[in-house]
């Protein structure tokens, strides 16, 4: 499990807003948080791991409320409890999950494969109204060929068909 003292402040209220929610007493107050998830906007992905294993994880590709802070909440929220993956969190769970948080950059649109890197870059697929996102630096994704093709099954995305490709970066809290 992780000490919460040697977590940052993106995962600590991350794991505020879970362990409130899960336990019964909704979305804590997120008022106290800095200005460095107050005063932007970004994409967040929050995800969830239960002895090394995925547990959950939801996010935003773009924002889609005021702050990072309020996208932090939501997105676990989301994560413990709406990831189709897997069953709600239970209480008991609590103590034994890991978190961390990946604040996107704005993506990227490329013109073919090779200007990915899955170490480096994250990348989603589009194909008309369907789309799959993959986060970078993953364990076992190794290729950009893999990558693409984990994200084109997350959207339902035949490897025939032509997609629109972007790249982007983040940075990930623990």
């Amino acid at each position: 499990m992780q000490d919460k003292n040697d977590m940052s402040e993106f995962t600590r209220l991350a794991r505020k807003v879970i362990e409130s929610y899960v336990r019964g007493n909704g979305i804590p107050s997120i008022e106290d948080t800095s200005e460095e998830l107050t005063a932007r906007k970004a994409g967040v992905f929050v995800s969830l791991k239960k002895q090394g294993e995925l547990r959950g994880c939801i996010g935003t590709i773009e924002p889609a409320t005021a702050s990072i802070a309020e996208e932090i909440a939501g997105n676990a929220v989301s994560s413990a409890t709406r990831d189709p993956r897997f069953p709600p969190v239970s209480p008991e769970e609590l103590d034994d999950l890991e978190y961390s948080v990946d604040i996107l950059e704005e993506p990227e649109e490329i013109s073919d494969i090779s200007f990915l890197d899955p170490q480096e870059y994250g990348v989603i697929v589009r194909s008309g109204r369907r789309s799959g996102l993959l986060l970078p630096d993953l364990e076992g994704v190794d290729t950009p060929e893999n990558q693409v093709a984990i994200a084109r099954m997350k959207a339902r995305i035949s490897p025939s068909e032509p997609v629109q490709l972007y790249r982007f970066k983040v940075t990930r809290y623990r």
